[in-house]
């Protein structure tokens, strides 16, 4: 189908993103996320359907943000597009969260100066969800390497390595390291960029396109981390360190 109905959903930040993609339209929501996300996600997809005039066995596939981010969001995402999935008898696509960020970056900075994008979401622990993206001719992201938890020093080092401009809320987390270093390279930056409803539907689309359909049965969300907190005695220590006092 040239002109497919789908429906995203990304719960890897502090905002639900969801779109709904009809043939050339595009419905997005913004909605609070964290512990509100499951109670109101569900609803708002039923709104937005109703204001398409569509209902869920119309839909072609439906798209869910894997991460990486929070680690309940992710859990969050995949979930609810799999039990969609799973009721309409419809196959799934899983969309990368950083790709959709540096698509976000890419529609805001302007296309000629982002053919590349590092995207670096803040993974809180005084770490990065990072990767460098690269904008496929026709549609979607490739990256250009795996997407990894870096700390601030091996990401800056990456990023000097092979530049390109950077996107995301680590701008603004690690904004000690990140930003001097891109004023060092002359690269653009964008800390507002986030995973999108309109960059949703760009990457969905071309995962369309492209026959990624997912069973849902097969579906994961993407962890890159596998502890997800620290201990009480790292936290203190955390703090002491931040405060310049010895152990």
């Amino acid at each position: 189908m040239s002109s497919p109905r789908l429906l995203a959903v990304d719960t890897a930040t502090d905002t639900v993103h969801l779109v709904l993609v009809d043939g050339p339209d595009r419905l997005v929501r913004a909605l609070p996320g964290g512990a509100q996300a499951s109670a109101t996600l569900l609803p708002q997809v039923a709104a937005l359907l109703a204001e398409a005039g569509l209902a869920l066995r119309d839909l072609d596939a439906i798209g869910y943000g894997r991460g990486p981010g929070a680690f309940t969001g992710l859990r969050t995402a995949c979930a609810i597009a799999q039990g969609l999935a799973v009721g309409a008898g419809r196959p799934m696509l899983a969309l990368d969260t950083l790709a959709a960020l540096a698509a976000c970056a890419r529609r805001r900075l302007g296309a000629e100066a982002t053919p590349a994008v590092w995207s670096a979401l803040d993974a809180r622990m005084g770490e990065i969800y990072a990767a460098r993206w690269t904008a496929v001719p026709g549609g979607g992201w490739q990256a250009d390497g795996a997407v990894a938890l870096w700390s601030p020093a091996a990401l800056a080092e990456a990023i000097a390595a092979c530049p390109a401009p950077i996107a995301g809320n680590a701008l603004l987390a690690q904004a000690e390291v990140l930003q001097p270093l891109a004023t060092a390279l002359g690269l653009a930056t964008d800390a507002q960029a986030v995973p999108d409803g309109l960059a949703l539907a760009e990457l969905a689309r071309a995962a369309w396109a492209a026959g990624a359909m997912l069973d849902p049965a097969v579906a994961l969300p993407l962890y890159v981390r596998d502890k997800v907190a620290q201990t009480t005695a790292e936290r203190e220590a955390a703090a002491r360190a931040a405060r310049g006092e010895a152990a």
